[in-house]
């Protein structure tokens, strides 16, 4: 019942509905007399933490602070076999169309296949006529020699100087991934060397990020598909303009379209299978790294959208980074589902999302240097399962898809943890550590309390980590609080009710594999409870309508009268206000 064997049902037929599964009944009975009390569990299962404690790769996973109990565990994993988790994650890996509104495969593991060795599916690994490995491999080549000429300096500016700082322009999963990845491996970026990145289209945006920049050490990376996006393309212009101002203020190029074009194909590449369009830009198309459409944009931070991470901490570095994925990708496709740690993850969050009406999910990262994961996991996992309709096109049976957020301990302590602790709502938390950082340092002086002279900082700082599991799990009782001496009146409200449910994800450090291994971990989590709901994680068509209108109103906002008077009453008046307090 709990077997990875996969079944016979495909990727691409119709999705089970979960709410006619015996598995789901019986998580529908259960919840009507569900109490938890995480205290009492403890207090009756000393072995509980050690039970529900899983490793995969380097991650360590508590799943123990959960509202979970063994009849729970085993109604989801039997909810897991009724809907083939197995099967449909057999079906992606393999290449099946799972992707049915655009009639795609769905690959991003095999952006992270080795090279060598043996791998599943076997090689020669074919989907639709193309060579999937040779294909990937030799982008990642081709990224490699580029990283390497770009470290290394023997790729130069038009005026001959090594390039200083990266720019990347792109926007969601184009921007969101490679910056989240940068910020995470600063420790292993090469000295001398810079990444930015720009997405919004806002000007301010752009003009933050290259305003006090030298144009002759800079290079652009312009990372779109299909070289059309609206705002990366915006962008991609205003950056060559200023490129070129600069270039000709500084008296390094001619006035001249030659000249010009010269410099582009200097200080500019491109991530994007349009070559026709990267060639009427400027840029060589020999100096643009592609891509495919069975890569989803927000899945796509280990293909050639990595780019500028590759060139920050090198292709060997990002070959770890790669490794760190597959890692996962191979506990997924071979753990047995009652040890499979996304698996369980996706589960629970089924369970709180539909049975304990929980709407939101906190991902609280103890480590500096993952402050942009929060932000990154929003577009993963609200783009992917903010669904309202199952992959046949019929209407969701079940609610879908959290609100995914956050922010690194422990500054949230000091801003949510509030509502977590004491509010009304039930908040699933993520915790994300790391045992040893990159930046040890003591507190020789302290404070003469608490704060011992020579104290280990990063021991301090996990006391929080360990504190706030703790707290939410077990709360604090009335009898506590009188026991402390606190008046009366006031017992009340320092009590803590507990049980709020948390998973602790321990790595050693933060490595470059490590950080594929949590991007991995959540990217089949979304694909677990994609599979329960029935929906098609892997398009976006919410994204969509807006985008259209935007350039439908785009005259109306920039003087077109008639266009004005064709929007409704509410947008022609905001447009009309716009247009009276524009200077």
């Amino acid at each position: 019942m709990t077997s990875t064997t996969p079944t016979d049902t495909t990727g691409t037929s119709g999705p089970v509905d979960p709410t006619t599964t015996d598995a789901w009944s019986a998580l529908a009975r259960i919840q009507q007399s569900f109490s938890p009390d995480l205290r009492g569990w403890f207090a009756e299962d000393p072995g509980r933490a050690e039970r529900y404690t899983f490793q995969a790769a380097d991650l360590t996973v508590d799943l123990s602070k959960n509202l979970l109990t063994d009849e729970i565990l085993q109604a989801l994993l039997q909810l897991a076999h009724d809907v083939d988790i197995p099967g449909r994650y057999r079906a992606m890996i393999t290449g099946e169309h799972i992707n049915v509104t655009e009639d795609r495969a769905v690959l991003h593991t095999a952006l992270r296949r080795p090279s060598s060795g043996d791998v599943e599916p076997p090689r020669p690994f074919t989907v639709d006529g193309q060579n999937v490995d040779q294909d990937v491999q030799n982008v990642l080549a081709k990224m490699g020699r580029f990283a390497n000429a770009v470290r290394s300096g023997a790729w130069t500016g038009v005026t001959g100087k090594r390039v200083a700082t990266v720019v990347n322009i792109g926007i969601g999963g184009s921007d969101l991934g490679p910056v989240m990845d940068y910020e995470a491996l600063k420790p292993y970026v090469q000295e001398g060397l810079e990444v930015r990145f720009v997405s919004n289209i806002d000007p301010s945006d752009v003009y933050e990020k290259t305003h006090d920049l030298d144009p002759e050490t800079t290079l652009f990376i312009v990372a779109s598909k299909t070289f059309g996006t609206l705002e990366t393309l915006t962008n991609a212009r205003l950056a060559r303009q200023w490129l070129w101002d600069g270039l000709a203020k500084a008296g390094a190029i001619e006035d001249s379209d030659e000249s010009r074009t010269g410099a582009v194909s200097k200080h500019f590449v491109a991530v994007s299978t349009a070559l026709d369009k990267v060639q009427a830009f400027g840029i060589d198309p020999d100096n643009a790294f592609g891509f495919w459409d069975w890569v989803g944009g927000r899945y796509s931070v280990d293909s050639a959208i990595g780019t500028s991470v590759a060139i920050a901490i090198g292709p060997d570095r990002f070959a770890e980074f790669l490794a760190g994925f597959h890692a996962i990708d191979e506990h997924m496709r071979t753990a047995p589902l009652e040890h499979n740690v996304p698996v369980l993850m996706g589960l629970l969050n089924v369970w709180y999302t539909n049975f304990l009406d929980a709407q939101t999910h906190a991902v609280l990262p103890y480590t500096q240097y993952l402050h942009r994961f929060p932000a990154y996991l929003q577009q993963l996992t609200m783009e992917s399962n903010g669904k309202s309709v199952r992959w046949d096109g019929s209407p969701v049976v079940t609610d879908t898809g959290e609100v995914f957020w956050g922010e690194p301990g422990t500054n949230g302590q000091h801003a949510f943890y509030q509502l977590i602790h004491q509010g009304t709502r039930l908040i699933p938390a993520d915790f994300i550590t790391v045992a040893n950082p990159p930046h040890p340092l003591k507190d020789e002086v302290g404070d003469g309390g608490a704060v011992q002279p020579g104290a280990d900082v990063h021991a301090l700082f996990l006391a929080n980590f360990f504190a706030q599991t703790k707290a939410l799990a077990f709360g604090k009782t009335a009898d506590e609080v009188r026991a402390e001496g606190t008046a009366e009146k006031v017992v009340t409200a320092r009590v803590f009710s507990g049980n709020r449910p948390t998973t602790s994800i321990l790595a050693p450090a933060l490595t470059p594999s490590v950080v594929g291994q949590l991007i991995a971990l959540y990217e089949h989590i979304v694909f677990t409870e994609g599979t329960v709901w029935g929906i098609d994680s892997f398009d976006q068509w919410g994204v969509e309508l807006g985008k259209k209108l935007a350039q439908e109103i785009t005259p109306a906002v920039t003087g077109d009268a008639d266009a004005l008077e064709q929007q409704d009453p509410s947008t022609k008046s905001l447009i009309r206000r716009y247009l009276e307090l524009r200077e």
